[in-house]
């Protein structure tokens, strides 16, 4: 199994297994008797690594066992190493080397959500994706979930919010039409403007910069909701209020803001999903400390 962004997490539940004491366990699987991870969350491959992979299989065997798991006689559902399993289909071996190992299913799609978003070449909507189930089917906090793959927990949160952008945008991203840039500059615009500035970016072949530049025109405008929108977005002038806001970002660990006119104000705190609400009612009544 590949070693690259490999964290804690990860080599807690594998338990080693790829050391050299799991030597001696390592065994021929026909390739044919495997099937492919369905937790996988993975639904791109790049490819070009994927044909230089083909290559060096080709060339030199498949050099690191795969990891499977037994669901019949001479039947394996494979956990990691997807990339090589493909690449000795595409070659045609007859069997491949793997280690063979027990896990329940929610052990199986933890291995595999974590695995491939601590990979540099996920797409940022497989990597938020696979947050938002290492979430909803485990119950994992964004910080535990940070902690596992290895990531601060505003990478995370700011991943996490990628999923609120429409589907049409969020394929786009997929495809690589448009950044992860792109996108969270998309989520600073809404409704009908959203769609204009996705096509705008992808038409004109707009840099990050440009596009918040447009963003940035389109808040402005003097209709709609956008001159309320750029006023939320205005800095705090009074050193003061500056203040009191970074000790409430620091204190609840999210976005703060304080807004102040004429004596009357409001706090607004952002959170990205229930589970940080949770964290947050908890924080502000006192239940959690």
């Amino acid at each position: 199994m590949e070693k690259r962004g490999l964290g804690k997490g990860l080599g807690a539940l594998i338990s080693g297994s790829f050391g050299e004491d799991d030597a001696a366990s390592v065994r021929e699987v026909r390739v044919e008797h495997i099937r492919p991870n369905p937790y996988q969350p993975r639904q791109v491959f790049d490819p070009e690594r994927l044909a230089e992979l083909v290559a060096s299989v080709r060339e030199y065997g498949v050099l690191q066992p795969v990891l499977l798991r037994r669901v019949g006689v001479d039947s394996y559902e494979l956990i990691a190493g997807e990339r090589r399993f493909r690449a000795a289909q595409e070659v045609g071996l007859r069997a491949i080397p793997a280690l063979v190992r027990e896990y329940s299913d929610p052990q199986m799609l933890e291995v595999a959500l974590i695995e491939n978003v601590q990979r540099e070449d996920i797409s940022p909507v497989e990597a938020a994706k696979a947050y938002r189930r290492l979430n909803s089917e485990f119950g994992m906090t964004q910080t535990e979930i940070a902690r596992r793959v290895g990531k601060a927990q505003s990478t995370i949160a700011n991943t996490l919010r990628l999923l609120a952008l429409p589907a049409s945008i969020l394929e786009s991203l997929q495809r690589g039409e448009i950044s992860e840039g792109h996108a969270r500059t998309l989520l600073q615009v809404g409704g009908e403007d959203q769609a204009s500035a996705w096509e705008a970016i992808r038409s004109k072949g707009l840099s990050v910069r440009e596009a918040e530049r447009l963003a940035k025109q389109i808040l402005e405008r003097p209709h709609s909701t956008a001159v309320v929108e750029k006023v939320r977005r205005e800095p705090l002038q009074d050193p003061n209020l500056a203040a009191v806001e970074g000790a409430l970002r620091e204190s609840l660990g999210t976005k703060v803001h304080v807004r102040l006119l004429n004596g009357i104000g409001k706090i607004e705190i952002e959170f990205y999903d229930e589970q940080q609400l949770e964290g947050l009612i908890a924080r502000l009544t006192g239940d959690g400390i």
